[in-house]
């Protein structure tokens, strides 16, 4: 098992759904979580005292508008002072399905910075110090349209494809930095397909909408034009697989971009 005790790990999005899921991981594991998303006081209050009974050394929540590259700043600022980020995990993002000829522009300037500029600035903010202490870990949180496309997704698919892209290099820059007996430092992006979660959400009412049926019927129906193996994904099984990646063991998978679509993009 991955023994986390003495890391601190940032989890960008992280009050529900991948996010959380992940944190819950790296928490069962020991580490200390820093908390970041979208959240009243009470639900940040809720998530926070959650993650310490799941085994978390501590969990605080830091606020940051990802729209906006001072306030990223601040974020890695405040993270680094207490105690800086062993483990960044970029999870949160945004989505919008509209045709590429209808997309308002603040559409696709917000889904531009949240899910690929972000990183950008908190993979600058955080990986000279994870070199120093020789260990780091960076797992991004891609999609399935980081690799394919699909209609109506124009800036989700090109920020994943641009995350993804980053990802490579930064893997490139930092692969014979850190030590190997920490375990290195690495970067990985994990590209879930159809998951369980709220995102998903607006699709499935729609297609409920367009086809005049439940909302069992409309999953199902989703599922079949891209996920062969008919089976949505739960988030607590991205976590068991972000956990695994923050293990030593795990030194020499550098720049990969893993795919936990049901065979999505194998056809």
């Amino acid at each position: 098992m991955t023994d986390l005790t003495g890391k601190t790990a940032l989890v960008t999005g992280s009050v529900q759904g991948i996010g959380l899921a992940i944190a819950e991981a790296l928490a069962g594991a020991g580490a200390r979580i820093a908390v970041h998303g979208i959240a009243g006081d009470a639900q940040i209050e809720e998530v926070c005292h959650h993650l310490r009974k799941k085994g978390a050394a501590d969990a605080a929540f830091f606020r940051g508008d990802l729209r906006h590259p001072t306030q990223i700043q601040d974020l890695m600022a405040a993270v680094a002072a207490w105690g800086g980020a062993d483990i960044l995990v970029n999870n949160a993002g945004i989505q919008h399905t509209d045709w590429l000829s209808k997309l308002p522009s603040d559409m696709w300037e917000s889904i531009l910075s949240v899910n690929l500029s972000a990183a950008f600035y908190t993979m600058q903010a955080a990986m000279p110090e994870m070199a120093s202490r020789g260990y780091g870990r960076v797992i991004n949180i891609a999609s399935v349209h980081g690799l394919v496309a699909s209609k109506q997704k124009a800036p989700y698919v090109a920020a994943k494809h641009g995350l993804i892209g980053l990802s490579k290099t930064a893997a490139l820059e930092y692969a014979s930095r850190g030590d190997k007996a920490k375990g290195g430092v690495t970067v990985n992006c994990i590209c879930p397909g159809w998951t369980n979660t709220a995102i998903i959400e607006p699709q499935i009412k729609e297609r409920m909408a367009a086809l005049g049926v439940d909302r069992e019927s409309a999953v199902a129906d989703m599922l079949k034009d891209k996920q062969p193996s008919l089976r949505g994904s739960e988030p607590a099984e991205i976590g068991a697989l972000a956990l695994w990646l923050c293990s030593p063991v795990a030194h020499n998978v550098v720049g990969a971009s893993i795919p936990v679509d049901g065979g999505w993009t194998v056809q």
